[in-house]
């Protein structure tokens, strides 16, 4: 399955390029929710450079980066270009057990789940399931 969506996204689907791509989520993981610092991504762009090329639509950038590494490179971009573009709107989904993100667009930037029809409906539920059952705990018994 990991291969397929490699190759989906332009990869090879080697386990190779797997193994980067695992070592880039976990490091992401790890610096978007602050469990890990930025510099933590250095390994896996160390060595990689870009090149401009200009073309009639204007400047565009060609990766240089070995193959394997390729795709590690272009998530760890991503999230830079994230950071420079919308900053403080990248941020890990509020449910403790969802491993997703969210990109908050709206204009208060409080959301707190990658999907309010997902994480955002069982948070709230269980909330709500919790505080019912906290409440019927502190009534005294019917005589």
């Amino acid at each position: 399955m990991a291969r397929a969506w490699q190759q989906a996204h332009g990869g090879s689907g080697t386990a190779e390029e797997r193994r980067h791509l695992v070592q880039a989520r976990d490091a992401l993981q790890g610096v978007i929710r602050g469990s890990l610092p930025a510099t933590s991504l250095t390994a896996l762009v160390e060595g990689v450079t870009s090149h401009p090329q200009v073309s009639p639509e204007g400047v565009s950038w060609r990766l240089d980066a070995p193959e394997e590494r390729r795709m590690a490179v272009e998530a760890v971009l991503a999230w830079s270009r994230l950071l420079e573009t919308m900053p403080g709107r990248l941020r890990a989904c509020a449910n403790p057990e969802c491993r997703l993100f969210l990109l908050d667009r709206s204009k208060g930037n409080k959301a707190r789940w990658c999907s309010m029809a997902l994480c955002g409906n069982r948070m709230k539920a269980r909330r709500h399931y919790q505080r019912s059952r906290d409440g019927a705990a502190e009534q005294p018994p019917a005589d």
